[in-house]
Formats: C-alpha cells, structure tokens, sequence
C-alpha cells in the first residue's frame, strides 16, 4: 500500500477458495470491412470553460465469445401485475438456463462475427501545456448510459484537480446507450462480461490516439499502426498516463482488462465492482433479471418520464443533476411518438445474467500488475454493504440482492494486497460513483 494512503479497512488475508479456471484472453481479429454507422447522438461542443466533449466510434473486439442467437421475446406489458411477475420470471429463468449451457459448453453456434460498435465521449482540455499530465477513462456499471458520469466530471474539471487533467473519455459498452442504438440489430441474445473487457482492451491498444492534443477528431476513431499496437501491448503508452475509473460492471471488467494488458494501466479506482468468489452470485440473478425486465421502458415524453422517477424512491435518491442527465442521455425518441430507454431492460437483464466475469476477475485480481495502483472505493450503507442494487425496481418494495457480506468485502479489496487501498462511505449505496469519485484524488 502507498506510504501516503491509509485504508478504512485494515488487511483481510484471503481464506481458501475454488478456482473457476479461467480462460485465457481470445485474440482480435481486426475488422477492415465494416461499414461505419453514423452516431446516433453526436456531439462536439464546449463542456466548461475549458475542456471540449465530442462522441465517437471505434469497432468492437471481433470475433465475440458468444455465438450470434436471436433475442428471447420480451412479454408483453399486462397490467395485471401477478400475470406480468409470471412471464418476467419465466423469461428470468430461461436466461439463467441459456447462460448456463452456454457455460457448459453446451449452446452451440459459432462465435458471432457481426460488427459491433463501442461508443466513447471525449473531453479534451482547450489548451495543451505541454506536460504530460492524466489521462481518466471512467467505465460504467449495467444499466447506464457514459454520460452518466457527467455531473461528476463538471465537477471535478472545473476543480483545481483538473490542471493534472488532460483528457477524459467515458466508455459506453454494445448494448448500452448510443453504442445500444449503433448496435440493435446486430445484438446476441446472450452475453459475456469478458467481451467488455475485450473490447475495453480494443479501443486502448488499437484505437485512443498516441497524444493527447486539443486537435478535433475524427467520429471514427483510426486504426492505429501495428507498430504502435504491438508496442503498447508490452511498453504501454509513449505520451500518456492512464487512470481508469470503473464501476460495479465497469469495475469488473477493467480488471480483467488490466490481468491481460498490465502495461496499458498505470492505476485503476474501483468503485464496488462486482468481483465475487464462486458461483454464489448466481442465486441472486433470478431476482436482479426479474428487476430489469419488469421496468417501464416507454413514457410519452421526457417531462413525463422525469416525474416517473421522481415519483420512484430509488431514482428520488439521486442527485437532480444526475437524474436529469440520465432523462436527457439515457432516452431517446421512439417510433410511436414518446421516448424510450437506450439500454433496453432485456439487455440490462443479459448482462445480469452472466456471473463467469465477476467469478474470474475475483481469482485474478491477485494477479494484477502490482505497479498498478489500486484504489477502493466501497458503500458503507449497512443494507448495501457487499451488495449490488438493481439498477431499477420491478415492485413497490426496495430491494438489495445481497452478492457478498461485509466480510466478503474486507477480502476483495485485499486480493492484491501491494500498492492498494480502500476507502468505505458510510453514507453511500452501490451507486457512489456519482457521489464520490471526484473527491478521490487523482496524485
């Protein structure tokens, strides 16, 4: 652990535990061929007094791990409630069983080859000094859009901590926000978390730029040249230091990004990423599924959605200006006149449903590079303590699906006990990231 850093909790030893055999990276095979889809939400325009924000694409890791299987049908919505708890539960369990074979192997199918997108929002500072000062790559948890990050980054780029700050991007996974809406008719109907973290690997080695420059670029990322991809792979950046910011599935899955490429990653702040042992987190996933097929994905307009969340008890607890983000960011208009979620609840639920990448990065984070830095940050809350709250609520009821106790926590933020710390808010849920993540310094 750094000299200068204290940690809430003391040192965990980690007790014995069951590998999962994890499975070693599969390669990339470049796409040369695709043609480029246009955003669906561009943007290039001032973000504060000094940093610019503008969207782009770069392609997805090719192949995938998972084959390419049509989406289950989604019930229709009913206002019966007993007669909808049936059909989400059921449609819960058959991605449970499906994401099971595919585990065992017993699936079938070739690894999909379609072309996929990841989306990224740039913020870039106006004027470049000429230091070599941070590069911050936030990655988001299931379930919302990069621009969620937003009402953290406005404030901490307009703190006396951005003069170390020279550009930020924000990720934004396949199936989730604008890269959802780049992608839906190429999305499969199962997932691998493994795949975020592929595709997270992509854009580092292939795609972000050599140097950070106040220059416009292009919405389609350049494939960068082999040399300078397979240095990266070994030297890492020539011109950049890289602080990545992940949160509960962002968290996960830049773990097991850096176990693979130690080199791209100078130090990484954790914020309750989902990284259990074993397969225990399987017993929740009934639940966590069920609360995101059953949410409301439709509403006549934006005005009418935000009361919808206001009127909710667990989106009343964020803060407005992050509420209001997610309205403006995470809707989009629909064909029936209204809008709708960018990340559709069934593909919320696809991610739940796989537990082998919060398996694997749990054993592996032992194995991470201990010149990384790593940094944890962790929900004091007692209800959410070693928990992962879905993301929306099915009923009436508040609901925390419990993934791992607090002991189970003292013992995560310890798997890679050299160069780490840990910070506990007692105050916070699962959802600290937006409360948090700026009053950690980036030194």
């Amino acid at each position: 652990m750094p000299a200068n850093m204290t940690s809430t909790y003391p040192f965990e030893p980690t007790p014995p535990w069951t590998t999962v055999n994890p499975k070693p990276f599969l390669p990339f095979r470049t796409r040369y061929d695709s043609e480029a889809p246009s955003l669906p939400s561009p943007r290039n325009e001032p973000f504060n007094d000094n940093y610019v924000v503008s969207t782009h694409l770069v392609p997805a890791g090719c192949p995938r791990l998972t084959p390419d299987i049509p989406l289950p049908v989604v019930p229709k919505f009913t206002t019966n409630a007993a007669e909808r708890k049936r059909a989400v539960q059921q449609l819960s369990t058959e991605l449970m069983m499906r994401q099971e074979r595919f585990i065992r192997g017993e699936l079938g199918g070739e690894r999909s080859e379609k072309p996929l997108w990841n989306c990224v929002n740039r913020y870039v500072k106006r004027a470049q000094d000429g230091r070599k000062g941070l590069t911050l790559f936030f990655t988001h948890a299931n379930g919302f859009p990069k621009e969620i990050w937003e009402a953290t980054l406005r404030y901490l780029l307009s703190s006396p901590t951005a003069s170390l700050i020279d550009e930020v991007w924000s990720w934004e996974a396949v199936q989730h926000g604008d890269a959802a809406l780049v992608n839906e008719t190429n999305l499969s109907g199962i997932f691998d978390w493994r795949d975020n973290a592929r595709d997270i690997a992509h854009f580092l080695l292939y795609y972000l730029p050599e140097d950070t420059s106040s220059e416009v670029l292009p919405t389609h990322l350049q494939l960068l040249p082999e040399a300078i991809r397979e240095s990266r792979k070994i030297k890492g950046f020539s011109s950049r230091s890289l602080v990545t910011i992940g949160h509960s599935f962002g968290g996960c899955t830049s773990i097991l990004a850096a176990v693979n490429f130690p080199a791209l990653f100078s130090s990484i702040i954790l914020i309750d990423p989902v990284v259990v042992n074993g397969l225990n987190y399987s017993s929740n996933l009934t639940g966590l599924n069920s609360a995101a097929l059953g949410r409301r994905e439709r509403w006549p307009s934006r005005e009418e959605a935000l009361r919808s969340f206001k009127a909710s008890p667990f989106f009343r607890a964020w803060h407005p200006d992050t509420l209001q983000l997610y309205v403006t960011y995470g809707l989009c208009e629909d064909s029936q006149g209204g809008v709708k979620l960018k990340t559709s609840a069934l593909h919320e639920a696809l991610v739940f449903v796989d537990h082998i990448g919060s398996n694997e990065a749990w054993e592996l984070l032992e194995k991470v590079d201990e010149r990384i830095e790593l940094r944890w940050i962790v929900p004091g809350k007692p209800e959410d303590k070693g928990c992962v709250t879905p993301s929306h609520k099915l009923y009436s009821t508040d609901v925390c699906f419990r993934i791992a106790g607090e002991k189970a926590t003292r013992v995560r933020v310890w798997r890679r006990p050299v160069n780490s710390s840990n910070v506990v808010f007692h105050s916070a849920g699962h959802l600290v990231s937006r409360c948090f993540v700026s009053m950690y310094k980036f030194d």
